[in-house]
């Protein structure tokens, strides 16, 4: 019997711990974790964000986890913000054509960190008011 894959998704505004997280649930780099922000990262670490590729960051996140999946890694991680259900959705997409479970977790800034990319407070505060929670 196959042991069952899981994808978990964390979601939060930047500055919240999302990768922080993910990297302490990876077990060590056990479990790949993926972010939109990789395709704007360079080799050295360097992150350089470009609105006009956006649409192709998300695309190489969704394509990783798929991979991933298909390598037969039992645990796979996203972090991104995550604000609204059209960027959830191809990941649900994804878990039904895999039959993996699906977990969806928000990661709330009690710590009162920065946010690595220096995304305003206004644009914070826009994207909070934009964030779409299901609580059931």
């Amino acid at each position: 019997m196959k042991t069952k894959q899981h994808i978990i998704l964390l979601r939060g505004l930047p500055g919240a711990g999302k990768t922080s997280f993910a990297e302490l649930i990876a077990n060590n780099n056990s479990y790949p974790y993926y972010s939109v922000d990789d395709y704007f990262t360079d080799e050295k670490g360097n992150y350089k964000f470009e609105f006009s590729e956006n649409h192709k960051a998300y695309a190489a996140c969704l394509l990783n986890t798929e991979k991933a999946l298909i390598d037969g890694f039992l645990k796979v991680i996203v972090h991104n913000t995550f604000t609204m259900d059209w960027e959830l959705a191809p990941y649900f997409k994804l878990a039904k054509k895999f039959g993996t479970s699906l977990f969806v977790l928000t990661v709330e800034n009690y710590h009162g960190e920065k946010n690595l990319h220096e995304v305003s407070q206004d644009q914070l505060k826009k994207m909070a008011e934009k964030y779409q929670v299901k609580l059931f």
